[in-house]
């Protein structure tokens, strides 16, 4: 069987304010001459169809025509929802759209029942694993505790009991939206860290033919069989040295797995370049880059005047701006923003209760709490959202 994996469409996002819609309308194109072109059994879309709870029109739309399109087709497609999704938007006439071969699995309560596809070799069976956010879905799980790894053990223990019971010949694939040990994060996922902890270890999968992962924006492969498909777009600066691909999965008839990268339209490079504001618009080696999506960080000891205006006229689109003077590490005067790069919500927080207490810092107890106070607000905030 073959199985094209993609994931984290995001419809409806921007990057740095440069609408992204013709772009990702560009993407499912290619997505569905791929599945024509490549003979396609079956499309998997592993979570992250919008870039947030309630999606803008536009959004909704390009969704539509991509199911009628797919339908039309006739390939079955599968398809989870992700942690920028609202579950029970996506999944409304999952009923009525399954009788056109598009599978949404969006409740977390049904993981274990899968979509049956059959071919030459017998029966394929694709598990979809939605976000399972932690506090959420213990009680429905049967978790032990309100962890990733917890309701992801939970989830794949039903899977797997599930997956018992049927012919010893049946594949299986499991769909899934995780931060799985091993993988490269970039700066535009949504964290998902719950009590100091957002990665699962790939073992939590074991027992299934292939996995299917969104969430992480770059493609990768955890292990052979634990891949994730990456986004089709490029949502932040970080993501510039990515190679924006799909898998094509072949699926032998003893569930062994055969992977190929299928490239994605790319609307226009990305570069940063780094440097004093003169170097940048007078190095002839940057001319490659004068059509592309730029961020330059300027180390002017001294903020120069006009500095976008300036970039603008050599690279007119350019679309991020940071200044980095060039200082020595301990001086005094170094960015608040640059002191802060890269910690996380908890360790500023710590760090802030030892300032106001003049240096004595958090002890076990005082950083639990800290964690909770987190965890709590970032699952509030996704129920507020999805609820609205």
């Amino acid at each position: 069987m073959r199985i094209l994996h993609t994931s984290d469409w995001h419809l409806g996002r921007s990057f740095h304010r440069v609408p992204l819609l013709e772009a990702q309308a560009a993407f499912l194109d290619h997505l569905v001459a791929t599945v024509r072109e490549h003979e396609v059994d079956a499309v998997v879309v592993a979570g992250d169809v919008y870039d947030r709870a309630v999606p803008p029109l536009g959004a909704v739309q390009l969704f539509d025509d991509a199911l009628h399109r797919l339908a039309g087709a006739g390939v079955p497609t599968v398809m989870i929802s992700g942690n920028h999704d609202s579950a029970r938007r996506l999944g409304v006439g999952a009923g009525l759209i399954g009788r056109a071969g598009i599978h949404l699995r969006t409740d977390p309560a049904h993981c274990a029942t899968p979509v049956v596809l059959a071919d030459a070799h017998g029966d394929v069976a694709f598990y979809g694993l939605p976000y399972l956010e932690p506090a959420l879905v213990k009680d429905t799980l049967r978790a032990e505790r309100a962890g990733h790894e917890a309701v992801l053990t939970a989830a794949m223990d039903r899977v797997r009991a599930d997956l018992a019971a049927r012919p010893d010949s049946t594949r299986s694939v499991v769909l899934a939206h995780a931060f799985v040990a091993g993988g490269e994060p970039s700066d535009s996922e949504r964290d998902i860290t719950v009590g100091g902890v957002a990665a699962v270890p790939a073992g939590v999968f074991d027992g299934v033919d292939y996995v299917a992962l969104g969430h992480l924006h770059g493609c990768q492969a955890v292990t052979d069989r634990v891949r994730y498909s990456g986004s089709p777009l490029a949502y932040s600066f970080s993501e510039s040295a990515h190679r924006k691909t799909m898998w094509l999965i072949d699926l032998d008839a003893s569930g062994a797995v055969t992977a190929e990268r299928v490239d994605c339209p790319v609307p226009r490079r990305l570069a940063r370049l780094r440097g004093r504001l003169d170097e940048l618009l007078d190095d002839p080696a940057l001319d490659r880059h004068e059509d592309a999506w730029v961020e330059a960080t300027l180390t002017d000891p001294v903020r120069p005047a006009d500095p976008m205006a300036r970039l603008t006229e050599r690279f007119p689109h350019t679309l991020g701006l940071v200044f980095e003077p060039e200082r020595a590490p301990d001086d005094p005067d170094i960015s608040y923003a640059r002191r802060l790069r890269g910690r996380d919500d908890q360790s500023i927080a710590e760090d802030f209760v030892a300032h106001v207490r003049g240096g004595c810092g958090t002890d076990a107890q005082e950083r639990a709490v800290l964690r909770g106070a987190f965890d709590h607000v970032r699952v509030d905030d996704g129920v507020r959202e999805v609820n609205r």
